[in-house]
């Protein structure tokens, strides 16, 4: 990306940064001291920090209103962002830029990312090569060219695109509504060569030139675009400087979706013409007119008023993300844009937000007034300072609440789903992160090979009544759905013992006759079992009774650490860190499935045998509980009032039915959730 948000003095022999200002400076750690004591001594001022690894490399570049406390929550693990834990096992040391203000550092921060492009930021893929359409204003007569180059001083661009294809049509679209010339004409180049020689002769002579009429005397020959009607005659000297320039004033005006105004102006020279009797010229207006109606008829209007808004949706996955830009101009849509950003659930939806504006809007020249998005950014304030520098009128950040925006809005965030979907099929992503996943596995649990095929069980209850064990299996890294298993636990229970009914279900599922089943699928790689020692003791009684190796290890419920036979101290697997995911999928894809069981058997079977298993209440006292309530879903909404208030149900019995739909009521949404 390019420094156009602003330029940073750089000399490779000091190796130092300035502010835009002037009055930056960069300082470089002690070595003598510790990481922390050196932090310490950094000042309270604003400014850029740049974490280094041990060769010096930047791996991630921030910004702060105060430099020292904003590093040091790094230093103390404050920052509960996943990939912190990660970034801080690789720095090994630091240099700070001071500020003058916040919105200064913002704009460093910008110029210090795209110049070293850390890993631990967020950036866009393969943002090098994004296509472009650039007109050439620093040349008397501007050309309109498709390209991928860096921005260059005298060049507007308008993109980035997503869509090569689409940016080259835009080109020959626009060439058909204004007559432009083309960078890539032969004719056009040679006849600014011969302006640029004429220019430098007049600069040593103190004169100034005539474009047109040196193109006349130069006696060239038309293009080919300006017989068919899409070049001005350039060539030939047929056109002003001054008179071009009309032509590329509503050139921007339509590429920057100003279309209304650029219509009527178009309207008004056609009636003019006819009023003329310029019958021929009135022709060729009315067929770029024409051209532009097409083009609106495909543009479905979006929004009531005529707004310039752009509309920015994200969709995230573990480690990627993408973002879907619509660029609505006087209500339409008149372009869109997918992005594929290299981070996603390991950083938080406002640094992501954040990250991707500063990205996009560094290069676009194509700022609005106004930016819809899901959740405005932590910085936002400084955001909306520079992109309202950038703009030169005010910019806002806006977050809607109802109705059409609203519902552009859900638009967007869909077409950035489809989007990551449709990269993720591309390059094999979810398989790249699957093998990744696996070794990771291999090499934290120290097993023999990657396990391919990993089981995993969980044991859900309903207030100690109605015991299930749930199957997961994955292969591959990947869901096998096929082999999925439910076991109702069939040990006598007076409360929840999950110790008894892991042993059960394992007991069973380890059997012999079920090891030979092909049912059951193949012995697994890796048994996982979701709660931690209690039921790793369970499993590994299990499995020697049985005379089975199988490693095992048991996750624990609130910190994701797995507890494993040869250690004490469990294994914590690094933090935003591809194995890591696939357990917790593991462990969530158990939990739905042992509590989302089908609605016939959950209003059914389920909810009858509940009710037959609690004390106290026998075929008639049900009878008078379905009476009262109607279903099972009202009987679990009841308060234990309402319980106590059905003829023949004691207050004994009340308490138990109630708490026992209490517990059943928990479960089911805990499902619900884990389901989402």
């Amino acid at each position: 990306m390019s420094d156009s948000a602003g330029d940073i003095p750089h000399t490779n022999e000091q190796d130092s940064y300035r502010a835009k200002s002037g009055q930056g400076t960069e300082t470089s750690q002690n070595h003598e001291l510790s990481l922390a004591e050196q932090v310490e001594q950094v000042p309270t001022e604003p400014g850029c920090y740049l974490w280094k690894d041990i060769t010096g490399r930047v791996l991630y570049v921030g910004k702060a209103k105060n430099l020292r406390a904003r590093m040091l929550q790094y230093i103390r693990r404050e920052d509960d962002r996943a990939m912190i834990g990660r970034l801080m096992l690789e720095v090994a040391g630091f240099d700070y830029v001071v500020a003058s203000t916040e919105h200064e550092a913002l704009v460093l921060e910008i110029n210090l990312i795209q110049r070293h492009h850390p890993p631990y930021n967020v950036a866009l893929m393969d943002d090098k090569s994004y296509p472009y359409i650039a007109l050439t204003k620093s040349d008397a007569y501007p050309a309109i060219k498709y390209t991928r180059e860096k921005h260059k001083p005298g060049t507007r661009y308008f993109g980035p695109f997503t869509d090569a294809r689409a940016a080259r049509e835009a080109v020959e679209l626009v060439r058909k509504i204004t007559p432009l010339c083309a960078a890539s004409c032969a004719e056009w180049r040679k006849c600014t060569r011969v302006l640029a020689a004429h220019e430098q002769n007049a600069t040593k002579e103190d004169k100034a030139i005539d474009p047109q009429h040196i193109l006349q005397k130069e006696g060239g020959r038309p293009c080919f675009d300006s017989h068919v009607g899409k070049g001005p005659g350039v060539c030939v000297g047929a056109l002003s400087p001054e008179d071009y320039a009309v032509h590329v004033r509503q050139v921007e005006q339509f590429m920057a979706g100003k279309r209304s105004q650029f219509v009527a102006e178009l309207t008004d020279e056609m009636t003019a013409a006819a009023a003329e009797l310029d019958f021929e010229k009135a022709a060729r207006v009315k067929r770029r007119l024409d051209v532009i109606e097409s083009l609106f008829s495909s543009q479905r209007v979006v929004l009531s008023a005529a707004l310039d808004v752009d509309v920015i949706g994200l969709w995230r996955e573990e480690t990627i993300a993408a973002a879907c830009v619509f660029l609505v101009r006087e209500g339409r849509v008149v372009r869109s844009g997918e992005f594929i950003l290299d981070k996603g659930l390991d950083v938080g939806e406002s640094e992501l937000t954040s990250s991707f504006l500063k990205r996009y809007y560094s290069e676009s020249t194509d700022i609005p007034i106004e930016i819809d998005v899901a959740s405005t950014p932590d910085d936002t304030e400084h955001i909306e300072a520079w992109l309202s520098e950038r703009r030169a009128r005010a910019v806002s950040l806006h977050i809607p609440q109802r109705g059409q925006r609203v519902q552009l809005l859900e638009m967007a965030q869909s077409n950035a789903r489809h989007a990551l979907m449709r990269h993720s099929l591309r390059t094999g992503y979810e398989d790249k992160r699957s093998n990744q996943a696996l070794l990771e596995l291999e090499n934290a649990l120290g097993l023999d090979d990657a396990p391919m095929r990993i089981e995993c069980f969980v044991i859900s209850t309903i207030h100690g009544k109605h015991t299930v064990a749930s199957m997961v299996v994955f292969n591959g890294g990947h869901p096998d759905k096929s082999q999925y298993r439910r076991f109702k636990i069939k040990t006598p229970l007076d409360e929840a013992n999950d110790f008894l009914s892991m042993s059960e279900v394992l007991g069973r599922r380890y059997a012999p006759e079920r090891m030979a089943d092909g049912r059951f699928g193949a012995r697994p790689d890796l048994l996982i079992l979701d709660g931690g020692k209690p039921q790793l003791s369970a499993a590994l009684e299990q499995l020697e009774a049985l005379g089975l190796n199988i490693p095992v290890a048991g996750l624990a419920k609130s910190d994701e650490e797995l507890f494993v036979p040869w250690d004490d101290t469990p294994v914590v697997l690094p933090s935003g860190s591809a194995s890591l995911y696939l357990v917790k999928r593991l462990r969530d894809e158990a939990h739905r499935f042992a509590i989302t069981f089908p609605r016939e058997l959950r209003d059914k079977a389920m909810t009858v045998s509940i009710l037959d298993e609690i004390d106290g209440v026998g075929p008639k006292r049900k009878r008078a509980l379905r009476r009262a309530f109607g279903s099972m879903k009202r009987l679990r909404e009841a308060s234990l009032e309402d319980i106590e208030a059905v003829e023949g149900i004691s207050a004994d019995v009340a308490r138990e039915v109630y708490e026992t739909m209490r517990a059943w009521e928990a479960e089911l949404s805990a499902g619900d959730n884990t389901s989402e």
